[in-house]
């Protein structure tokens, strides 16, 4: 069993268009809702791999109460979810059918209480017996103090499961300084953690502060990756126009799918890229084209570079 926390959990709203124009009112041809935020996004792809995964974080409200619906019909996905007196929040993407690109608008999150954040602590605790990894995912709302997922980290190590991070701003410098065993940075996440906008002196400076291993998501690029075995760069063999939302949270599916599977670090990553790209072709985050992904696949280079991280 795998554990993804989502502290800030959403109904994902994705609205197309056939042209995005500032200024002009426009009528959307389709209309998706989906559960959402970071670490829902990666349980279900996790869950379409054949995963078994749980899902905890706070969700209220009506909104809330349309999320763990939603979530009912995702096989595989066990709601371990803890309410909260606020309304979950709504995050609305705009897709530009003309151009490919996607506008998004996230909202805060709801204003969790001193003793909403001790219950949910306790419950995570209490989760963390019997997984294989756990994974904390994206912003935090309203109230959980900024430190929260340094304290998690710290909890899944006294439990001895391997934790995975992906968040970023100051929750992530105070969460690295824990000591997880992966990161999962984008380039201006980990610019901001370290100061160094070249990604393998940032990649290596995010290992000094604290993370064993630091998988850098690199846009078109690819995967640059900085283990205790070694450096690799894993690239798609092509770029693909379509909704990025969801693709970097298809490879945190991929790293933990592979942590589970044992996988050695090159399979972890081309599974990672093929994911991702395959995400980016689907029509909503958490959903990835099986067909896509199992031609790519066999496409990503993946290349072991010489010098030792």
């Amino acid at each position: 069993m795998i554990l993804t926390v989502t502290l800030n959990t959403a109904l994902d709203i994705t609205y197309r268009v056939r042209s995005l124009t500032p200024h002009r009112s426009h009528r959307v041809t389709e209309v998706t809702e989906r559960p959402g935020g970071k670490g829902l996004n990666a349980a279900r792809v996790l869950a379409a791999l054949g995963h078994r995964v749980t899902v905890t974080g706070f969700t209220g409200g009506a909104t809330g109460r349309a999320v763990r619906q939603a979530l009912t019909a995702a096989p595989g996905v066990v709601d371990a979810l803890v309410p909260v007196g606020g309304a979950t929040r709504r995050t609305v993407a705009v897709v530009d059918d003309t151009t490919g690109d996607t506008t998004q608008f996230n909202e805060p999150g709801p204003l969790v209480t001193p003793a909403e954040w001790g219950a949910f602590q306790e419950a995570y605790e209490e989760l963390l017996t019997g997984v294989s990894a756990v994974a904390l995912c994206g912003s935090l709302p309203p109230g959980v103090p900024v430190g929260a997922y340094a304290g998690l980290v710290r909890a899944a190590r006294a439990a001895g499961v391997p934790v995975l991070l992906d968040t970023g701003g100051e929750p992530l410098r105070r969460g690295v300084a824990a000591r997880p065993d992966l990161i999962k940075p984008n380039a201006a996440e980990l610019a901001e953690l370290t100061g160094a906008h070249e990604p393998l002196r940032a990649t290596r400076d995010a290992r000094r502060r604290g993370a064993r291993s630091v998988v850098a998501s690199l846009g078109g690029e690819g995967l640059l990756a900085v283990t205790e075995e070694g450096r690799w760069r894993a690239v798609p063999p092509a770029k693909l126009r379509g909704n990025p939302a969801g693709a970097g949270d298809s490879v945190v599916a991929a790293l933990l799918s592979g942590l589970a599977e044992r996988l050695p670090w090159p399979d972890r990553l081309a599974r990672a890229v093929a994911l991702s790209a395959a995400t980016v072709l689907a029509p909503a985050a958490g959903e990835f084209d099986r067909a896509a992904y199992a031609d790519l696949l066999g496409r990503v280079t993946v290349t072991a570079e010489a010098t030792a991280a």
